[in-house]
């Protein structure tokens, strides 16, 4: 194993963790028992890369491969569990988790595209994939909105961050600059939203119009 996988390893121990982080929140809001926070955290952690594997035809799906992955997501959920109450703004607490999240899972998704053959435009989008599935569907089974489907710039992170990174390689820069710079692309942009309220336009309703009748 190369420093720089050690470090691609790292990374997604890192993005796992505080996607479960992110997930365990939510079960706090909710009001879980530990096993749902085992449940949901696993979810969050694992959703985006086990649909990114399934489509890359990578069976089975990293998790089952490496009961690590399924160790630091417990471990999140459980540690989660008892100190959430400590958590002055658990919703706050969640969308800078979840950034943190976006960035790695984004890029790191599309790098595992790359490598696994996929073309640079197709690597992108399973890099949004990886970043964002985890979210919908933790969101979905605890019966929140997800955050994918509202105004927040949730998903465009994702595409910029992923789309740097897969540009800058397809240039032919070093993995690790071209790592770093897709990373700060999609959690600043996410960052920046969260600050300041930004978020896409939404559609805006308008009266139908009349036909007459023939």
């Amino acid at each position: 194993m190369t420093a720089l996988d050690a470090l691609l390893r790292w990374l997604d121990l890192a993005g796992i963790a505080v996607f479960a982080a992110s997930g365990a929140l939510v079960a706090s809001r909710k009001r879980m028992d530990a096993v749902g926070f085992i449940l949901i955290a696993a979810v969050t952690g694992f959703g985006g890369g086990t649909l990114r594997d399934l489509l890359l035809g990578r069976t089975p799906p990293f998790w089952l491969r490496d009961p690590t992955w399924l160790a630091v997501a417990s471990s999140v959920a459980v540690a989660v569990f008892f100190t959430a109450h400590r958590i002055e703004s658990r919703f706050r607490a969640l969308l800078w988790a979840d950034a943190v999240g976006l960035a790695l899972f984004a890029v790191l998704g599309a790098e595992i595209a790359l490598l696994a053959g996929a073309r640079p435009w197709a690597a992108v989008l399973l890099g949004v994939v990886t970043a964002t599935f985890g979210g919908v569907a933790r969101d979905v089974i605890c019966n929140e909105i997800p955050l994918l489907l509202r105004k927040e710039i949730y998903a465009l992170a994702a595409l910029a961050g992923a789309a740097v990174y897969v540009l800058l390689r397809v240039e032919g820069v070093w993995r690790d600059p071209a790592l770093l710079a897709g990373m700060a692309v999609a959690f600043g942009i996410r960052a920046v939203a969260i600050r300041r309220g930004w978020s896409l336009p939404a559609y805006r309703p308008r009266l139908g119009r009349d036909y007459p009748d023939r």
